[in-house]
Formats: structure tokens, C-alpha cells, sequence
């Protein structure tokens, strides 16, 4: 099964959202098991969707700073934090 295919099904599973037709959760947990790539990139969506969670969670004046901070660690490629 194709990488991409299954990187779109765990986008959706962590948005929960429906996964594409044709496509089941012991289908993703089968190819996660043998490809270390999409385990991977499953724990770095999964992070990113926590750190976007956690910096618009506030709807003060701090949220904006916490968004530029996530930014600039995405654009260096680590974790604000």
C-alpha cells in the first residue's frame, strides 16, 4: 500500500475525520507496524496537531506569541516549546 495513501488516512484518523473508503484503522496499524517511515510521520503529525492545539488554545495576547513560537521551530525543524 502506498506511503501516501496511508499518511492521508492517519491525517484524517488524528483530525478525526472518516478515513478514505477502502481503507480501515487495522489497515493503518498493519502498514504502521512494518514502516518505520509512516511511524514517524505519525508521531510528528500527532505532535504538531498538539502543539497547534495547545497554541490556539488561548484567546489572549499571549496566543499570538505562542504561534509565532511553535512557527519558528517548525521552520527550523524542532518543537517550540
Amino acid at each position: 500500500m502506498l506511503c501516501s495513501r496511508i499518511r492521508t488516512a492517519l491525517s484524517a484518523r488524528l483530525d478525526g475525520e472518516a478515513l478514505p473508503p477502502g481503507l480501515t484503522v487495522h489497515d493503518l496499524d498493519d502498514h504502521l507496524a512494518g514502516c518505520r517511515d509512516c511511524r514517524r510521520w505519525e508521531a510528528r503529525a500527532r505532535a504538531l496537531t498538539t502543539a497547534l492545539g495547545d497554541a490556539t488554545a488561548h484567546e489572549d495576547e499571549a496566543a499570538p506569541a505562542a504561534v509565532e513560537a511553535l512557527l519558528a521551530g517548525l521552520r527550523t525543524g524542532r518543537r517550540a516549546g
